[in-house]
């Protein structure tokens, strides 16, 4: 039995885990020297090679968090499209036949097959076109 103070930690830590900041995704910073490291944004990396030190916080915020919620908008819309397909497949299986449940590995392999491939290009060809940014040593 959880006595009051466990019960006030153990909330405690869910009330953190759902209110942590947002992840960004890691910016690849190249040193002059030719180090290159995967940096958080806002950070401060150091090069070991020459020990210049790179400012993540040069990229406008905006910038960055529009970039990251386009990113997620790409995800979130495999994601549905995916829920979707499933919903559609569960309500054929529960309202007409059973036999629709044998079908799902062969929509869900289509799915993979035909939708992936077209939604990794669109990522990637949006990935392309971010700006890249020129950071500059401190």
């Amino acid at each position: 039995m959880l006595g009051p103070k466990d019960r006030v930690a153990s909330s405690e830590r869910l009330r953190r885990s759902y209110t942590g900041e947002v992840k960004g995704a890691p910016i690849t910073v190249r040193c002059d020297c030719g180090e290159k490291a995967l940096v958080k944004y806002g950070d401060v990396w150091e090069c070991a090679g020459c020990r210049r030190r790179w400012n993540t916080n040069q990229i406008p915020a905006g910038d960055y968090w529009a970039i990251m919620h386009e990113m997620r908008r790409f995800r979130m819309k495999a994601i549905s499209s995916m829920l979707a397909i499933a919903a559609v497949f569960v309500f054929l299986a529960v309202s007409i036949s059973d036999s629709f449940f044998i079908l799902i590995p062969l929509v869900m392999s289509a799915w993979y097959l035909f939708y992936m491939p077209r939604w990794r290009q669109r990522v990637r060809r949006h990935a392309r076109q971010v700006p890249n940014w020129e950071l500059h040593p401190e």
